[in-house]
């Protein structure tokens, strides 16, 4: 396979790119397709399993199939990206989720309440990903998951929000393109 080149030019892209690189055990800017997805969710973006299947079928390696090269998964990422696509829930949204989980209005669910819905509805958590939950959300004292509690803390070990890069990356665009049309104007 020729060597396919890779610019890189803003902190959106250098963000993509520095994730990928993680997982480039080769060096050869290549990842194993089976890492996109967590590629993507270390960015701070939250895909369904559906939309990683999605983002494979984008960026998979026509010639060695199995693998993905950066030149291909980068633009497709920071588009997902800049469209502001995969975004984790709002604390918002996730409280809302709690509460419609909590008939009874308690501000708390029981742990083995949660595991069974998490595994029984829409789509299904796997047990390490419900294990590292637990492992923040249960109270060690009583054994519940005082819901509230647990957002504040997920909302603080958030690392910077990746989508916030967006309008800077947008600012930079736009202030090359306007001297883009300002250079062909002297040219005429």
């Amino acid at each position: 396979m020729a060597a396919l080149e890779v610019s890189i030019t803003n902190d959106l892209e250098k963000r993509i790119a520095e994730a990928f690189e993680v997982f480039d055990h080769s060096g050869d800017k290549t990842v194993d397709v089976r890492e996109v997805g967590t590629i993507i969710r270390s960015l701070g973006c939250c895909p369904s399993e559906a939309e990683v299947q999605e983002v494979i079928v984008r960026v998979e390696d026509q010639e060695t199939s199995g693998s993905v090269h950066l030149a291909q998964f980068l633009p497709v990422v920071a588009q997902i990206i800049s469209e502001y696509k995969l975004q984790p829930a709002s604390p918002e949204e996730l409280l809302k989720a709690f509460q419609t989980l909590d008939k009874e209005n308690k501000g708390y669910l029981d742990r083995e309440f949660l595991t069974k819905a998490m595994m029984e509805e829409g789509e299904p958590f796997t047990q390490e990903e419900i294990d590292e939950m637990m492992a923040v959300a249960v109270d060690p004292v009583n054994g519940t998951i005082p819901y509230e509690f647990y957002i504040n803390q997920i909302m603080i070990n958030i690392q910077p929000n990746i989508y916030s890069l967006i309008p800077k990356v947008e600012e930079v665009q736009k202030r090359k393109l306007g001297e883009g049309l300002i250079e062909s104007d002297l040219m005429k």
